[in-house]
């Protein structure tokens, strides 16, 4: 009789293990949106090279979003708008599209709305999006 519930549960073990699936990334994931600690000039910059992804693997708000092996299967966006006079600015992902040979990423620089409270403190916004895919990026 116990060799009968042995046999059972490692057919029931096994049988569970194979019908587990691996989970599917998104196209793309938003790593960070910060209203400051950009640079002081307006840039976007694709990175996609070990050495360029090395610093983000040290960056304190990244390093445990971004692994080495990354630089095999992702590109990673640096979205910045530069220095700005007030706070209330932002550059957000509006639409990502993927066609057969390119990435299209739209991006959106958000203002303050008028009558919206701001502080007159300079602010550096910026975003940090990973591309799950190796293909060739747009940036509109």
């Amino acid at each position: 009789m116990k060799i009968v519930i042995a046999l059972f549960s490692i057919v029931v073990l096994f049988s569970c293990a194979s019908n587990s699936s691996k989970k599917t990334k998104p196209l793309f994931e938003i790593l960070t949106e910060q209203n400051n600690g950009g640079a002081s000039i307006q840039f976007y910059e694709i990175l996609s090279e070990e050495k360029e992804i090395s610093m983000l693997l040290n960056d304190d708000n990244l390093k445990r979003k971004v692994k080495p092996e990354d630089v095999k299967t992702a590109n990673f966006i640096i979205l910045n708008l530069g220095e700005k006079n007030s706070s209330g600015y932002s550059v957000k992902v509006e639409n990502i599209q993927e066609t057969e040979n390119q990435i299209i990423l739209t991006v959106k620089e958000i203002k303050p709305k008028a009558g919206e409270p701001v502080t007159n403190v300079m602010s550096n916004p910026y975003t940090i999006v990973k591309i799950n895919s190796k293909k060739e990026i747009v940036i509109k």
